[in-house]
């Protein structure tokens, strides 16, 4: 089978290494010159299940389950080190409120959370960890998909315009993110914005959630000491630079989680928009001739996975749909061939049942 996929985020790549790995010939074309310039190089990279089911429908749950067990086997430094959530003691109900809406967790007491995380000894009296989850480099595991690919025959080439694809680009899955809005209506955009750090102040191990009612906050942790810090979710398709307000208050909310991130060097402050639909849930769709992939919200690395999977297995349909009709197009037809081969020969006097004859086509499946 022959396919393409457009675009070069988390779910393009998830969904061309899935192709190529059930054996399909495979190209991944990007507008974008390299790697990177998108809302998953942007992303958290937490693979947490049971703490998004806080806000998120219950498939994501299910189907995220099995992200951490793919991801491990695809891409390096996949951490199974859990997360941790914790609120200042004067948003504790926020514990509560969280514990309720989500499962898979054990409490933790100020004496747990400091065997777990000893640089926040003392700063918490109470929280969840959820054990079953854990986080990896986004940057990382996109540069690893890209290697994968290549590495098994599939085809990545950027500076291409995927919507100029000519008829041998076979099946074609479309995985644009939200740029495909033009041909999916229903997207929305949801802005994201994030920032880099690095301290040698601060040491953790595992994502940290800090509940706060106006303001949640993730601290992802990176390779030498580095850490992510997000992010915001703005109901807006706006791209830009981040903005003061959001910079103040992930910057505010970190130093709450630990007053050494106030020394720490900010590397990087970015933003770009998240493709969702009206119920937050990705969809598989068939339009205009594409198989449309999208509408991940902030669950792209948590999701692309399981839906990689569904939109191979129907590419996989459409092509063997697609072969059916031209095998069954290829079967000889008997008007065909008499038209084809006895033409020009005048005159042709079939046999008459009237006669008491044969008939020659008896038997024949036409």
């Amino acid at each position: 089978m022959r396919a393409t996929v457009v675009g070069a985020g988390v779910v393009g790549l998830t969904t061309a290494v899935t192709l190529v790995e059930r054996g399909a010939e495979v190209s991944l074309v990007e507008r974008s010159l390299e790697l990177g310039g998108n809302a998953s190089w942007l992303a958290g990279g937490m693979l947490a299940p049971f703490c998004e089911g806080e806000s998120a429908p219950p498939q994501v749950t299910e189907l995220g389950r099995r992200a951490i067990d793919w991801w491990e086997a695809h891409a390096p430094g996949v951490a199974r080190t859990g997360t941790l959530v914790v609120a200042p003691p004067r948003d504790v109900s926020e514990i509560e409120r969280f514990a309720q809406r989500t499962s898979g967790y054990e409490r933790v007491d100020e004496a747990r959370i400091a065997a777990l995380e000893p640089d926040l000894s003392g700063r918490f009296h109470n929280g969840l960890f959820f054990a079953g989850e854990g986080h990896l480099d986004p940057r990382a595991a996109l540069r690893a998909l890209a290697r994968r690919l290549r590495g098994q025959g599939g085809e990545l080439r950027f500076g291409e315009d995927g919507m100029r694809l000519g008829s041998e680009a076979g099946i074609v899955l479309d995985c644009r993110g939200f740029a495909a809005r033009p041909q999916l209506p229903d997207l929305r955009g949801v802005r994201g914005e994030m920032i880099r750090v690095r301290t040698p102040e601060v040491r953790l191990t595992r994502s940290v959630r800090l509940l706060h009612p106006r303001i949640p906050l993730y601290v992802v942790p990176r390779a030498d000491g580095e850490y992510m810090i997000g992010a915001t979710m703005i109901e807006s398709a706006e791209k830009g630079a981040v903005s003061v307000r959001s910079a103040l208050e992930l910057l505010s909310a970190a130093y709450a989680l630990h007053p050494a991130f106030g020394e720490a060097e900010i590397l990087e402050m970015s933003a770009d928009v998240r493709p969702a639909y009206p119920d937050n849930e990705p969809r598989i769709e068939e339009r205009e001739g594409r198989v449309f992939v999208n509408g991940f919200y902030r669950h792209g690395f948590l999701l692309a996975p399981a839906f990689a999977e569904k939109a191979a297995a129907l590419a996989f349909e459409k092509a063997g749909r697609a072969k059916a009709l031209t095998a069954r197009d290829a079967e000889p037809h008997l008007g065909k061939w008499l038209i084809e081969n006895l033409a020009g020969a005048g005159e042709i006097e079939l046999p008459s049942r009237q006669e008491d004859r044969p008939d020659p086509f008896e038997g024949w499946e036409l």
